[in-house]
């Protein structure tokens, strides 16, 4: 156990999903717990993540093509560069950006490299999806609820068990904001592998709740609203009048993925 900010515990004797997902981006924020078991996943896993992150760095960008100048990301990672406020800020300077997560070592590294630019804002909070009113009430002081929100919700939910309740918390952000806002989520699937249950095993075993959806249960989190083109599909291919994905032999249907609009 080590200290983070604020002396906030970061526990450094169990992994993260987001130091995971860090180590297997490539990036260096993780402790040697998260290395081990990153390493122990197959190398479909690092190419699944990559093809993931891709997808949000896409529809990010669509959504501020598409005039949504506010965002809330939830289960924001470690930053790696590009980061979410850099792609969307890039389209509308004056974009603001609320990031959350539940990890204490994320808020030490948002600190220093979530900065936004001078006509826009950047903010923090520390908290898990399951305390979605508590997320509401910090992002309604930097958003304007009056006018469409991206909720981003990328690689989050499958770690949520049922009993969490994901489409319960999913409706509830969602109720919470205008017409023309958008959800724009991602979720691990096995639709398209042959299951490695014993990989599987090892990553629960971890302490880190899994729970892959197949096609059919991840669009119940779009319920209610209008999904864009091309609807729910795959990471790699999901564009929108955005550069589509290599369709080559690194291509992986690990996700899938969609955005959708709030009428």
């Amino acid at each position: 156990m080590t200290a983070g900010p604020a002396g906030t515990p970061v526990d450094t004797s169990r992994p993260h999903p987001a130091r995971v997902y860090d180590y297997l981006l490539g990036g260096k924020d993780h402790y040697p717990v998260d290395q081990e078991l990153g390493e122990q996943m197959p190398d479909l896993a690092k190419a699944g993540v990559a093809q993931n992150r891709a997808f949000m760095h896409r529809a990010a960008g669509w959504a501020a093509r598409a005039g949504i100048g506010q965002f809330l990301d939830i289960g924001t990672g470690i930053p790696t560069r590009p980061n979410l406020h850099q792609i969307v800020q890039e389209v509308d300077p004056a974009a603001r950006i609320v990031y959350t997560d539940n990890d204490p070592i994320v808020l030490r590294h948002a600190e220093a490299l979530l900065v936004s630019s001078p006509e826009g804002a950047t903010d923090y909070l520390e908290a898990d999806v399951r305390e979605p009113e508590k997320i509401l009430a910090h992002a309604r002081t930097v958003l304007d609820f009056d006018r469409p929100v991206a909720l981003s919700m990328i690689a989050l939910m499958h770690f949520l068990a049922d009993e969490d309740d994901p489409y319960g918390i999913t409706r509830t952000l969602l109720d919470a904001l205008p017409a023309g806002s958008c959800l724009a989520l991602s979720h691990f699937t096995l639709d398209f592998l042959v299951v490695d249950q014993e990989a599987l095993d090892r990553y629960r075993s971890s302490g880190i709740t899994l729970r892959p959806r197949d096609r059919a249960e991840v669009a119940r989190f779009f319920d209610g609203l209008d999904l864009v083109g091309p609807g729910l599909v795959t990471a790699t291919r999901w564009h929108n009048g955005t550069t589509p994905a290599s369709q080559g032999p690194e291509a992986v249907d690990t996700f899938h993925v969609g955005v959708g609009l709030v009428r």
